[in-house]
Formats: C-alpha cells, sequence, structure tokens
C-alpha cells in the first residue's frame, strides 16, 4: 500500500499516469502553490494587537486630516467671511487649551515643591495671573450656557459683543488693536476725577513741606509735564499713611482708582478696597520679578503687554520708548516697601502726560 501511494504521487508529479483522484489534485495545487510562492510566512511575520491598532489610528487620523483640509478650502472658497472667524476661533480653542495646560504644570510644580505665588518666575507670574482673568470670563459664558438651547443665544452674543465676552484669543489682529484703545479711553476718563482728588487733599497735609511737594506735583499733571521718579518719591509719606493711604481712601477714590486699572467700580466700598490691594500686590510682585530678569530679556509683545497694564496705552507707542517708560516704573515700584496706594496711583501719575500716548 504504501509503495503504491509514492508511485501514485511520483506519476502525478511527472504526469506518467492518468488523472489524479480529486484528494491528490487537491494536495498537487497547494504544492506547485508552495513551489511558486514559496514557503508559508512565518507568524513573527503578522503585526501584534497593539501594532495593529497604531496602524488603525494613524489611518484614521491621516483621513481626518485630509478631510479636514477639504472642508477647510470649501469653507474658505464659499463662506471666505465665516472661514476667518471660524479660524480665528479654532486657533483661540488650542491657545486657551496650551494656556491651560501650562497653568497646571506651573500649579502642579508650586504644590510639589511648596512655592509660593511670589516666589515664581516672571513668566509663570504673569501667565498664572492672565489665565486667571480669562478662565473667569469663560466660565461667565459657561454659566449663561446652562440652560437648555442657551448655547445658540450665547453664540450670537460671543458674536455680537466680542469685546465684553471674549479674551484676547478670539480677537481678530484689528480687534485686538480697537478693544484696547476703548479699553484705554474708558480707563482715562477717570483720570482728571483722580488728579481732582488729590487736589483736594493738599489741604489736609499737615507736613508744610510735602503739601509744597503734592502743590508743586498737581501744578505739572495739569500742565501736561511728565514728572521726574524724585518728584513722586517725595510724598511717599502722604500715601503710606493718611490722607492718601490705602485704608483711608474714600469710596468715590476707591471707584475712580478701580475704572484706571480695569476693574469694576460696582462693589461695595470694602470689596473695592480687597481688589485693589490684591490687584496692586500682584503688580508689586510681578514688578520684583521683572526686575531680577531684566526688561532686556522680554519681547516687544511682553513689554507692551507689561506697559498696558500698568496703565499706559501701548499699543501706538514704539517698543523702545515702552521700555523706557517700564524702566521708569520700576525704578520707583522696586523703591516702595508697604506705599502700596502710591503704586496705585502712578498708573496715573507715569501715564497720562507720557510723550508719545494719544491725548
Amino acid at each position: 500500500m504504501a509503495v503504491s501511494r509514492v508511485c501514485w504521487a511520483r506519476a502525478a508529479l511527472w504526469g506518467s499516469a492518468g488523472p489524479p483522484g480529486p484528494y491528490v489534485a487537491r494536495r498537487l495545487q497547494f504544492v506547485r502553490s508552495g513551489l511558486a510562492w514559496g514557503a508559508p510566512r512565518s507568524s513573527k511575520l503578522h503585526l501584534s494587537p497593539k501594532a495593529d491598532v497604531k496602524s488603525l489610528i494613524s489611518y484614521v487620523v491621516t483621513k481626518t486630516k485630509v478631510i479636514n483640509g477639504k472642508y477647510h478650502r470649501f469653507l474658505g472658497r464659499h463662506f471666505p467671511r465665516f472661514y476667518v472667524l471660524y479660524t480665528i476661533f479654532m486657533k483661540g480653542l488650542q491657545m486657551l487649551w496650551a494656556d491651560a495646560k501650562k497653568a497646571r504644570r506651573i500649579r502642579t510644580n508650586m504644590w510639589k515643591h511648596n512655592i509660593k505665588f511670589h516666589q515664581l518666575s516672571y513668566r509663570e507670574m504673569e501667565h498664572l495671573r492672565q489665565f486667571r482673568r480669562d478662565v473667569t470670563k469663560c466660565l461667565f459664558l459657561g454659566i449663561l450656557s446652562i440652560p437648555p438651547f442657551a448655547n445658540y443665544l450665547v453664540f450670537l452674543l460671543m458674536y455680537l459683543f466680542p469685546r465684553q465676552l471674549l479674551i484676547q484669543h478670539f480677537w481678530t489682529p484689528k480687534q485686538q488693536i480697537d478693544f484696547l484703545d476703548i479699553y484705554h479711553a474708558l480707563r482715562k476718563q477717570s483720570h482728571p476725577e483722580i488728579l481732582c482728588y488729590l487736589e483736594k487733599v493738599i489741604p489736609l497735609i499737615s507736613d508744610s513741606g510735602l503739601r509744597w511737594h503734592m502743590t508743586e506735583l498737581c501744578t505739572k499733571m495739569q500742565r501736561g509735564t511728565h514728572p521726574a521718579i524724585h518728584d513722586i518719591l517725595a510724598l511717599r509719606e502722604c500715601f503710606s499713611n493718611h490722607p492718601l493711604g490705602m485704608n483711608q481712601l474714600h469710596a468715590l477714590q476707591m471707584k475712580a482708582l478701580s475704572r484706571a486699572m480695569l476693574l469694576t467700580p460696582y462693589l461695595p466700598p470694602v470689596l473695592l478696597r480687597y481688589r485693589l490691594k490684591t490687584h496692586t500686590t500682584v503688580i508689586h510682585q510681578l514688578d520684583k520679578a521683572l526686575a531680577k530678569l531684566g526688561i532686556g530679556q522680554l519681547t516687544a509683545q511682553e513689554v507692551k503687554s507689561a506697559c498696558y497694564l500698568r496703565g499706559l496705552n501701548s499699543t501706538h507707542i514704539a517698543e523702545e520708548r515702552c521700555r523706557t517708560w517700564l524702566g521708569e516704573w520700576l525704578q520707583l515700584s522696586c523703591s516702595l516697601k508697604a506705599e502700596l496706594s502710591l503704586l496705585l496711583h502712578n498708573v496715573v501719575l507715569l501715564s497720562i502726560n507720557y510723550t508719545g500716548t494719544r491725548r
């Protein structure tokens, strides 16, 4: 039997016998395919399940990018104005997400190493300060979106009132300049009122020398003269105690100073005083960190942002003049210790008559 099977196989291979049976035909087909294509692939060449998942994910990502590109081209070709808004909105979301990750990383580092806010570097402190303000604005929009179907109304309000409801990440370049000008015009409205309060307290100053310095300072400000640093520092005693100390300010004064700092004035006097103290303390801490870093290490945008925060409309001033003004501010700020009220008034005193500012 074994010999006959061998003979059959040999005859089938060399064609010397009759037609083989179906079983032999299937075996021959398998053998010929093996001879033509080589040995079967090893199981080691197959991708692992993890590699299969990675390849599937890369395929989906590639297809998504292709579809997204076609969608962008379609919007840009048929709806150009909407495409501009859509692009700004998507980039704004990306920047906000990047800010959130950076703020979380800074917070985690503070918690791990027991670091206080004033011990951070200048850029980390400024990032946390700005991110806190941005989150506050975004939370307000989130609260408005809670009722059913209110999100459609929120989108409409965001389109109609971008300055009031959106953060700078979602502004167009033109809107950034226009809105900063509007905000500065709003805080400029409080400058005459603040200077008027300074004139009213002159009779309340007991020291004759300080009274004379205050009169000279107010006269220079009314004439349009930019005050020198030593003229302001000569009055630091008036701003540390009566009549211009932080705890001695009246409600109307605090409302005017809140408008100058772009803070809401529609709060009770206790909360106004607390917010002014907190805001001025943060700026003082930023000044110390910036003095340690050096103004020369800042980019042009960082310099302009720092000047705008401290009361100067830097959007229309050259970078070198902004650096000069910021150097004057730091010289004065680093000379102060507990005179927060004087630092708060410098938002007006140093910016109102600076060369290059819009009248």
